[in-house]
C-alpha cells in the first residue's frame, strides 16, 4: 500500500523526537532560536536599512547582539533545571504530587501526562525563566551595549606588543565538581508542591482548553516586560550617547509592539489550519504513548517561530528607519 508524503512526513521518528525535546525544554528552544536570529539574521537586517545613520544601525545592531546573548546566557540559566525537575515529575508523578492532585489534573485523560490542565501547569512553570529574568536581562543588555559598540564598532588602531614568552598556567576542572540528581529532585519537589494547591488546580482545569495559547501569551508578556525596562535604562544610562537614546528608544517600542500585533495576528489565522493538522496528526500518531508531548511540542514550536520571524527578520529594517525618522522629527518640531 502507498503512504503518502504527508503520512511519511507527520510519523517520521526525527519529527517526532524533535517536537518531545521541544516539549520538554521548550524555553530552550525559544532561548536558541533568539540567540541565532539575534547574532545574524537581525544585524544583518538593520545594517542593509536604507537612508538610515551609520551610528544608529550600530547601536540598533548591539542591542541585538546583547539581547541575544545574555537571554540564553540567563534563561538557561534557570529553564534547564526547571524544565528537568518538571520531566522528573513527568516520569514518577506518584513520587512527587499526591494521589488527589493527580486525579484531579488527569480528570477526563488517560493519564496526567496526555492531560491539558498539567500540561498548561507545566507549561506556565518551565515558560516563566524567560519572564523571572526579564528585569535583570534588560538592565544588563543597555549596560553591555557600550561595550559592544566600543569593542565591534568604535575600535580604534591600536599598537600590540606581542610576547613571545608567557607562562600560561592551565588549570585543570575539579573533577570533584559535578552535578547530581539531587537538586533536581528538591527543584521537583517544590514544583510539586505547588502542583499540588488546590486553587492552582482549579484554575488549571477552568483554562485547560487555553494550554494551546500559553506560549504565545508568556512570551507577549515577557516581550512588554523587557521593552518597559530597556526603555527606562536606555533613558537613564550615561554611557549610551544621548543623541542616539531616543533612536534607540523608540525601535525598542516599535520593534515589540509590531511583534505582538503581527504576533498574535499571524497566529490567529494559522491556529484555524493549525487545528486541522493537528487533528490530522493526531490520527496518524494515535498509537503513540507519547502524543500528548508531541502535540504540546507544536503549540510551542509554532508561536516561537511567528514571534522570532516578524521581531528578527521582517521587522529590523522598518524599525530602524522608522525609529530614527520619529526621533528626527520630534527633534524639529520640539525646538
Amino acid at each position: 500500500m502507498n503512504v503518502s508524503l504527508t503520512t511519511k512526513i507527520l510519523t517520521n521518528k526525527a519529527l517526532l523526537k524533535g517536537l518531545e525535546k521541544i516539549s520538554e525544554h521548550g524555553t530552550s528552544f525559544a532561548a536558541g532560536t533568539s540567540l541565532f536570529m539575534s547574532l545574524s539574521v537581525r544585524p544583518l537586517a538593520i545594517f542593509t536599512t536604507p537612508d538610515t545613520e551609520k551610528e544608529n544601525k550600530q547601536y540598533a545592531a548591539s542591542n541585538s547582539i546583547c539581547s541575544g546573548l545574555l537571554k540564553f546566557a540567563m534563561v538557561e540559566a534557570i529553564a534547564l533545571p526547571i524544565e528537568n525537575a518538571v520531566k522528573n515529575i513527568d516520569k514518577n508523578p506518584d513520587k512527587f504530587l499526591k494521589s488527589s492532585t493527580i486525579k484531579n489534573l488527569t480528570n477526563n485523560s488517560k493519564d496526567l501526562a496526555s492531560s491539558r490542565s498539567y500540561k498548561l501547569l507545566t507549561q506556565m512553570f518551565k515558560l516563566s525563566s524567560g519572564l523571572l529574568t526579564a528585569i535583570p536581562k534588560s538592565i544588563l543588555t543597555i549596560a553591555f551595549i557600550p561595550i559592544i559598540m566600543d569593542k565591534l564598532f568604535l575600535r580604534k588602531k591600536k599598537t600590540t606588543k606581542i610576547e613571545t614568552h608567557q607562562n600560561i598556567e592551565i588549570t585543570k576542572p575539579n573533577s570533584n565538581l559535578y552535578f547530581t540528581g539531587n537538586i533536581t529532585n528538591k527543584l521537583s519537589k517544590g514544583i510539586g508542591k505547588l502542583l499540588d494547591n488546590e486553587k492552582l488546580q482549579k484554575f488549571a482545569i477552568k483554562f485547560q482548553n487555553n494550554d494551546k495559547d500559553i506560549a504565545k501569551h508568556m512570551s507577549a508578556t515577557t516581550d512588554i516586560l523587557l521593552t518597559s525596562t530597556a526603555v527606562y535604562q536606555t533613558d537613564k544610562s550615561k554611557k549610551i550617547k544621548e543623541n542616539r537614546k531616543k533612536a534607540l528608544i523608540y525601535n525598542n517600542i516599535i520593534s515589540t509592539a509590531i511583534t505582538i500585533a503581527g504576533g498574535y495576528g499571524i497566529d490567529k489565522i494559522i491556529s484555524g489550519k493549525n487545528g486541522k493538522f493537528i487533528e490530522k496528526f493526531k490520527q496518524l500518531n494515535a498509537k503513540d504513548p507519547k502524543l500528548a508531548k508531541y502535540v504540546e511540542g507544536i503549540n510551542i514550536l509554532r508561536p516561537a517561530l511567528i514571534f522570532a520571524g516578524i521581531y528578527y527578520g521582517i521587522l529590523p529594517m522598518f524599525s530602524t528607519y522608522m525609529s530614527e525618522k520619529i526621533d528626527k522629527y520630534i527633534e524639529k518640531h520640539s525646538k
